[in-house]
């Protein structure tokens, strides 16, 4: 999760939390300013790059030494599996050979050459079956639905920032565009059919952890590290569209992308485009970092997240804060909005999540929800009235507002799940995972399909976030990731709910 973003008018304030997740150590993430002093507890990988290590050398040197073993295991795997290979290989010539000889020959020597030829080729059989299950051990977890070809397209790569992205979202109103918040303080809206960068937003002193859009207006809601949320207007002109080359793959392909470089990313970044330094409204009420924020059906009112263990509501026109939402013992993750009702549902490290009611002005009702057993990393409204959660147990469960005592479905997977997001039309439950892949599922919790992952596509690092888009008789499905880039996919529904 994110580190507290500074202010330019002195230190930030430490967020740090003693049982923070792993992936929360393992980024340079929502950092603010590199003289700023790094509070207890908080891992080099929260750090500014180009800061002095301060781990023991100890420590450090014991580090080094366990990578070095678990790199030294996978190298004499790797070498095994290719001598491995050509023993197939040149066993198979020899079949070829034996087959061409028999042919004409002697009775007897045919004979001998047959049965030679039988037991290589048992042999071979037996090569082939070592060979596979060596690597099935690699790339088991790989493996995506049977027949699933076709189903997921690559539609474009936004490429730009520069730091991890945390959150994205799709504006409602036209012209309609890709908006991005990363840890490199800046927020940018992006054409989805160019992948060209079309304006930008730095007005946040710290990263950029949320971003949503107004649902009539083109206005941006972002959420940041220095503790505020910012509302700010945009006015952007789509350029016309180019043909792309063809990048199409299948959803079973599994190829690792492991082998390229950290940080390498294909493209260019963003040229000179407009920049808003300025926000509308400035929503300074919290202590701690803002890590996401929702507009409020209708969108004269707002709601924020913070770590500081509250939710707060606020007025769009005048920036007062109306509410306080209190309750929870941890540090807040993320919070939704239902699209039709007043309804706000916030989740938090507790392992809860919590329903807000807002429907009766007298009364504001709270109901609180404990189906996880770890962090819940995101919990959102679908517009047939259900709650879906996601969590680092590895679990995803899907909940009925009308009766919400027990999950009407739960979702195992193989590993933590980050902000999830639910298609309009097709009710699709797309799942970001720290394990870089995004997996597709309907509301029963059957699996659909997972997106490609390999050297030529899909994300290097962990997925932060999924948005859908479908618009103009078109699915399609953006995901953005720590490998600083976000990518956008056409999704087969027709094939999709065939295969299913």
């Amino acid at each position: 999760m994110p580190v507290e973003g500074g202010s330019s008018s002195g230190p930030a304030q430490a967020a740090c939390h003693p049982k923070q997740k792993r992936k929360a150590h393992s980024l340079s993430i929502l950092h603010t300013n590199s003289t700023e002093e790094r509070p207890p507890g908080v891992q080099r990988g929260d750090m500014v790059e180009g800061q002095d290590p301060k781990l023991p050398l100890s420590i450090r040197t014991n580090l080094l030494d366990l990578f070095g073993q678990i790199e030294r295991e996978f190298e004499n795997l790797y070498i095994e599996n290719l001598e491995l290979r050509r023993e197939i290989d040149s066993l198979n010539e020899r079949l070829t050979g034996d087959g061409q000889t028999i042919e004409g020959g002697d009775p007897t020597k045919g004979a001998l050459k047959t049965k030679a030829s039988h037991s290589t080729s048992q042999l071979s059989q037996k090569l082939k079956t070592t060979y596979k299950a060596s690597t099935s051990k690699i790339v088991s977890s790989f493996k995506a639905t049977t027949g699933s070809r076709d189903l997921c397209q690559l539609l474009k790569e936004y490429v730009g920032h520069r730091d991890g992205i945390w959150d994205l979202s799709i504006t409602r109103t036209q012209p309609v565009v890709l908006g991005t918040a990363s840890a490199d303080h800046s927020a940018l809206l992006w054409s989805i059919e160019t992948g060209k960068c079309l304006l930008k937003y730095a007005g946040h002193a710290g990263s950029v952890n949320s971003i949503k859009f107004h649902p009539t207006e083109q206005m941006a809601l972002t959420a940041s590290g220095d503790q505020t949320a910012h509302i700010w207007r945009y006015m952007v002109q789509l350029p016309a569209p180019q043909p792309s080359p063809d990048v199409t793959a299948s959803c079973d392909d599994d190829q690792d992308s492991s082998d390229r470089e950290e940080g390498e990313v294909d493209g260019q970044g963003p040229c000179e485009v407009p920049t808003i330094r300025v926000p509308t409204a400035n929503l300074k009420s919290h202590q701690g970092v803002v890590i996401a924020a929702d507009w409020l059906v209708g969108g004269r009112q707002v709601v924020t997240a913070s770590w500081d263990r509250a939710a707060n509501l606020y007025e769009v026109e005048t920036s007062e804060l109306v509410h306080t939402l209190t309750g929870h013992d941890q540090e807040l993750t993320h919070c939704c909005t239902h699209p039709t009702q007043r309804l706000v549902v916030t989740s938090s490290r507790d392992t809860t999540f919590r329903l807000w009611d807002f429907r009766d002005p007298s009364i504001h009702s709270v109901n609180v929800f404990q189906g996880h057993t770890d962090t819940v990393t995101a919990a959102v409204f679908t517009v047939s009235d259900n709650v879906v959660s996601g969590s680092d147990d590895r679990t995803v469960k899907v909940w009925d507002l009308k009766n919400m005592r027990s999950p009407i479905a739960t979702i195992r997977t193989d590993s933590a799940v980050n902000r999830i997001s639910v298609s309009t039309n097709q009710k699709i439950i797309a799942l970001p995972h720290d394990n870089r892949q995004v997996r597709l599922f309907d509301l029963s919790g059957a699996r659909l399909a997972r997106l490609p992952r390999s050297n030529r596509m899909g994300h290097r690092r962990m997925v932060c976030c999924t948005a859908w888009n479908e618009e103009n008789q078109t699915c399609n499905l953006f995901t953005c990731g720590f490998d600083r880039q976000a990518i956008g996919w056409n999704i087969n529904i027709p094939a999709l709910l065939q295969e299913k």
